[in-house]
């Protein structure tokens, strides 16, 4: 049924994709792709590389405890990290790479509303070759001072190297702190710090001003000061996707990075309407990228003939998503 479901999501999404969005693949890194691993259909976490320009590290929406890595130049899967030192994971939903070089991994997930008392992170260095390896992990127990909830969004600032999780809820959900440092051997305690939609991941941008949030229709980015959203945020011309999973900066911090559940599903890039300014390294006056993808925000309005379509395709869209999401509840609850 999941299959069925996420292919209708998927079809309404290829109804509403820019044009520009349609190009041809392999040609230079950060730019839109295709997943190309067939073993790879629920991604449901993305973080651009540090160590590898161009990797994209994702992951399963489920109990295997399995990473890989991806070229955004073909879609192709040029590593598989298998965790070991870990427990079994319950429903990992997100991934962020630290200011330490580490991969932070959230086993965060709680479709059943709030009845897992602890959730999990895991942690480990990104490897430095990219190939099929285990790589030892470390296990983080995770509360949250005001009760078990559930999440999907995990974020490590790239400055201070604090973790910090969103809790998902329709009418909105909270954002929690860890603590300064994560302890190996204690339970750690993520207190609420703010107020967020409803989303189903994060990231910061690479120089830590900027924190992004995306739902299934939506995203936006706020400014980030002394550990706290400030102000209202700026609406992200986010693409519509089938099941919207994901989002990172990419690893300059020029663009985001959007990507969805399904089997060969696509990771959009879309320019931040702070203009890039989560970049670190940009020279003055160089010509834009080739072939990179305009916000959807920023694209000519529809035609006539257009936007009925956009219209149909947004309902059919919202349908699907929301039989996605009951269809995962009732097989989580089986």
């Amino acid at each position: 049924m999941r299959s069925a479901l996420c292919a209708l999501g998927a079809a309404a999404a290829l109804v509403l994709l820019p044009a520009a969005h349609a190009r041809a693949e392999g040609q230079e890194p950060d730019r839109d792709f295709a997943l190309r691993d067939a073993r790879i259909t629920e991604s449901s976490g993305l973080a651009a590389s540090r160590a590898h320009p161009g990797i994209y590290w994702t992951h399963n929406d489920q109990d295997a405890p399995l990473i890989y890595g991806v070229d955004s130049r073909t879609g192709e899967t040029v590593a598989t990290l298998t965790m070991q030192g870990v427990g079994t994971p319950r429903d990992m939903e997100a991934i962020s790479v630290g200011p330490d070089g580490d991969i932070y991994v959230g086993d965060i997930g709680d479709n059943l509303d709030g009845s897992w008392d602890h959730v999990w992170i895991y942690r480990f260095p990104e490897p430095k070759v990219l190939k099929d390896q285990k790589v030892a992990a470390e296990q983080y127990v995770v509360k949250y001072a005001d009760g078990p909830r559930d999440a999907e969004a995990l974020m490590v600032h790239p400055k201070t190297g604090r973790v910090y999780i969103a809790s998902k809820k329709q009418d909105g959900g909270g954002l929690y702190a860890g603590p300064e440092r994560l302890s190996s051997s204690g339970t750690n305690v993520f207190r609420r710090v703010g107020e967020v939609p409803w989303v189903t991941d994060g990231a910061f941008s690479p120089d830590g001003g900027r924190l992004v949030l995306r739902g299934y229709f939506t995203a936006q980015e706020y400014a980030w000061k002394d550990g706290r959203i400030e102000g209202e945020g700026t609406a992200v011309g986010a693409p519509f996707q089938g099941q919207a999973e994901s989002v990172t900066y990419t690893a300059d911090g020029s663009a985001l990075m959007f990507g969805s559940e399904g089997k060969n599903s696509r990771v959009l890039r879309v320019e931040p309407p702070s203009g890039g300014g989560g970049r670190e390294t940009e020279s003055p006056g160089a010509p834009a990228s080739p072939g990179a993808s305009a916000s959807p925000s920023a694209s000519a309005a529809p035609g006539p003939g257009e936007q009925g379509n956009v219209t149909v395709g947004f309902l059919v869209l919202a349908g699907a998503t929301l039989l996605v999401v009951a269809g995962k509840r009732l097989v989580r609850r089986r």
